[in-house]
This record gives C-alpha cells, sequence and structure tokens, in this order.
C-alpha cells in the first residue's frame, strides 16, 4: 500500500474513514433513539442500558486480538470481515421485534465493529508513514472519531423522529455495503506475516475475557458484591496476560511497545480523555431532553456546533500546528480547552438557554478536542513497526472504548445517584436532574483535566514525536 499513487491512497483513506464512521456513529446514534426504543418493546430502564452495553462487552474485550489478528492474515481480510459481520448485524437489528433479538444482535455488531476498528488506523498509518501526510490523514480519522459521534445524535434524532427507531440500525445496511464494494477497488491486499508467524491463543483468551468483564463490570450496575468478585478475576485475567506475554515465544501484544513513553502517554491521555467528552455527550443528550425538554430532532441538531467546529480544526488547523510545534503542545492546549467548554456546563439549570448556557461549550468542545484527538493519536501510533501496527492500533482501541465505557457509566451514576436523593427532598424531578447533571458534568471535566496532566508528564516534549512512525 505504501506505494499507491497519492490519490489512489486519499481514496483508500476516505473508504477506511467512512467504515470507522459507520462504527463511531453506530456508538452514540442509539442513544437518542432509546425512549422510542423502549416504548416500542417494552424495555424496563435497567434493561435498556443493555441496548449498548451488550454492544461495548465484545467491542472492547475483542479490540487487541483482532488487531493482532490483521498483522497476521492481513488487515485488509480482517476490514472486510468485519463490515460484513457488522452489516449483517445492523440488518437483523433493524428488522428485530422482541428485547432478546435486540441486545443478541447489538452484541454481534459489537464483533464486528471491533474486527473493523482494530485495523484501521493502523492501516492509516501504514499509508502515511510520515509527515505532513500522516498529520492530515490522522485529522481526518480525529474528526471521524470525535465529531461522529456527535453526528450520531443529529442523525440519530433524524431517523427516530422521521422514520423510526429500527433506521438507527438499517442506515448501516447501505453504507455497509457501498464500502465493502469499495474496500475491494481502492484498498490493496496484505498479506500478513501469516498464521505460521504464531497465535498467542492463550494469551488471546486471557486479554479477551479479562477485557470484557472489565468493560461488563464498569457497564454493569448489578449487587455492589458480584461486581467487585467480577473485577478482581478481570485483573487476575489480564495480569495472567501480562505474565504471558513476558514468556510467549511470539507474543500477542509485545511489551517492548510500553517502554516508549509516547505509545504509554498516549493510551493513558486516551483513557481520560475519552472518559470525559464520551461522558459529556452522553450526558449533554439527556439534559437536553429529560431537562430542556428538546424532542429527538432538536436534540440531535442541538449537537451540529461540535462536528463543525471539529472538523476545521481537525482537518486544517490542527495538523498545521502539530507540525509546527509538535504534539504535546497541540494536545495539551486541545484538553484546556475542552476542559474549559466542560466547567461552562457545571452551570446546567431547569431555565438553561440553549444559545448562551450549551452553545458555547459546544463551541470550545469541539474545538478542544479538534485539536487533541488528531494529537493524541499521532503520539500513541508513533513508534509503532509496520509488523505491529495492527496490534498497536488494536491497543489504542481498546483504551478509547475503556475510556468510553468509564466515562459514560461513572458520570451517568453521578447524576443518576444525585437526581434520586434529590427527588426523596421536595425538589422537583427536573430541577433534581440539573442537579445531577452539574454534578456529574463536573467528573467529565475532571477526567479530561487528568488527560491533560498525563500528556505534560508521560509524553515527551519533542516537536518530531509523530514523525519516527
Amino acid at each position: 500500500m505504501l506505494e499507491e499513487p497519492g490519490r489512489s491512497r486519499r481514496l483508500a483513506l476516505v473508504v477506511l474513514c467512512l467504515a470507522s464512521l459507520m462504527v463511531v456513529l453506530d456508538g452514540t446514534i442509539v442513544v437518542v433513539a432509546l425512549p422510542s426504543i423502549q416504548a416500542d418493546l417494552g424495555f424496563t430502564p435497567a434493561d435498556l442500558a443493555w441496548i449498548v452495553n451488550a454492544y461495548l462487552v465484545p467491542f472492547g474485550g475483542l479490540l487487541l486480538f483482532s488487531g493482532r489478528l490483521g498483522d497476521l492474515i492481513g488487515r485488509r481480510r480482517v476490514f472486510l470481515i468485519g463490515l460484513s459481520v457488522f452489516t449483517a448485524a445492523s440488518l437483523l437489528c433493524g428488522l428485530a421485534t422482541d428485547q432478546a433479538t435486540l441486545i443478541a444482535f447489538r452484541a454481534v455488531q459489537g464483533v464486528g465493529g471491533a474486527l473493523i476498528s482494530s485495523v484501521v488506523l493502523g492501516m492509516i498509518v501504514t499509508l502515511f508513514p510520515g509527515q505532513p501526510g500522516q498529520g492530515k490523514a490522522l485529522g481526518l480519522f480525529g474528526f471521524v472519531q470525535a465529531g461522529g459521534a456527535s453526528l450520531g445524535m443529529i442523525l440519530g434524532g433524524v431517523l427516530t423522529q422521521s422514520l423510526g427507531w429500527n433506521w438507527t440500525m438499517l442506515v448501516n445496511v447501505p453504507l455497509g455495503l457501498a464500502v465493502v464494494l469499495a474496500t475491494f477497488v481502492f484498498i490493496e491486499r496484505d498479506e500478513g506475516a501469516g498464521l505460521r508467524a504464531g497465535v498467542d491463543l492463550l494469551g488471546a483468551v486471557l486479554v479477551t475475557s479479562g477485557a470484557m468483564l472489565l468493560v461488563y463490570v464498569i457497564v454493569d450496575t448489578g449487587a455492589p458484591v458480584r461486581r467487585w468478585s467480577l473485577l478482581a478475576l478481570a485483573v487476575l485475567l489480564l495480569a495472567g496476560f501480562v505474565l504471558r506475554q513476558k514468556t510467549a515465544p511470539i507474543p500477542l501484544l509485545p511489551l517492548s511497545l510500553f517502554r516508549s513513553r509516547p505509545v504509554t502517554g498516549g493510551n493513558v491521555v486516551m483513557i481520560f480523555m475519552v472518559a470525559g467528552m464520551m461522558g459529556f455527550q452522553f450526558l449533554t443528550a439527556l439534559y437536553l431532553r429529560q431537562v430542556l425538554e428538546f424532542d429527538a430532532l432538536t436534540t440531535g441538531f442541538a449537537f451540529l456546533p461540535t462536528p463543525v467546529t471539529n472538523a476545521v480544526v481537525a482537518l486544517w488547523l490542527g495538523p498545521r500546528l502539530i507540525g509546527r510545534l509538535g504534539a504535546r503542545p497541540v494536545l495539551a492546549g486541545g484538553l484546556l480547552v475542552a476542559a474549559a467548554g466542560l466547567a461552562l456546563l457545571t452551570r446546567a439549570s431547569v431555565d438553561g438557554d440553549y444559545f448562551t448556557d450549551v452553545l458555547p461549550p459546544l463551541l470550545l468542545a469541539g474545538i478542544g478536542m479538534g485539536a487533541a484527538v488528531p494529537a493524541v493519536l499521532g503520539t500513541a501510533m508513533s513508534t509503532g513497526t509496520p509488523s505491529d501496527s495492527g496490534v498497536a492500533s488494536g491497543l489504542v482501541n481498546t483504551t478509547l472504548q475503556i475510556g468510553a465505557a468509564m466515562g459514560t457509566a461513572v458520570l451517568a451514576a453521578v447524576a443518576a445517584s444525585r437526581t434520586a436523593s434529590l427527588t426523596e427532598t421536595s425538589v422537583g424531578q427536573r430541577e433534581a436532574a440539573a442537579s445531577g447533571f452539574r454534578l456529574a458534568y463536573s467528573g467529565s471535566a475532571a477526567f479530561v483535566v487528568l488527560a491533560l496532566l498525563a500528556a505534560l508528564v508521560l509524553i515527551p516534549a519533542r516537536k518530531d514525536s509523530l514523525s519516527r512512525a
């Protein structure tokens, strides 16, 4: 793929970003549709969360193994398998008429999404091995990751209100088929190292089961004893995976990757950054609907400023700043702007006005993430060799999903707990909900501040930190 002419590489990049957009959209497009799904299929509030969680658990658990599989059998092959699984599962989700069927095929969607996402970043870094091309490519990918979540809110509102919740799933079918066909045309086949190069099956079982359990514990709201027991088991499995990687002839995840400060620092920053930002989007959708009483369509369009500003920064300003200043200062500046936006949202109230209280934070979040996401992605992938780019991509996406699950679960629990405690008093339901969201927004800002501190401490201040891919 490295020898493709410039135009062919750009077309391949568009195909990869479209596939990634499809997966990112699916993570948020369903959020706006949840009330409609609940009314149609009779979900209880507790069970409703599993429409999201059933997707997240296999997605987060399979990313690392899927990335290594791409290194061995070819990243395009894994990419195509993932697209096929995801598209078929989306069709079956859209046709579901009962709770069990929908949740089951949401889990299958998660498997397909993991196969797609685990190799995309590695394919992009391989297509564009140095600056300035890699910075621009990562800017587009960063926009898809950060802006795509907001676009999902918009599209979810439009589809739910005009066609019904089923179309938040069915929209993936024509897009998935188009991306499959475009993959055969624009993305060159790669052979991979071959299965004889070694598959660490024990390591794969340990990390997949451990990661799935960890994500499950994060999103589960069951009995504390069960959650702590499963958390202990997840830690044991992941510890066993680390020990296995020290002795495996051909490890699934070479621990030497973590000797690189950019790789380690980039992944740590990713966890906290995504926890704050994904939690913010989830909270804001609920705040607009439950407190300001926006309908699904208005809620979706209320998010429009975030992807617009994100696109301007990620696709134009961000790569230029990274090329001139280096990744660390751009990342730190972006996180600082995003944290400022989240801090403004702690003023959320029942009398809030969209244009004065919500719009400015959305704009700041779009600007901050437009700068931060390409910088942190390039940093986390900066020392991956071509032979390890798949597993490095899988690692980045694993930390991203753990961060998303952690942020959404923790901040939603904080908001719900504060709301429930105030509802038992004389405080009205909307005011109690607004108080819960204010506290949760403080937590969201705290996550981003932790990401900023991690960036300043763990990532070296080198202008060429992105050029070593």
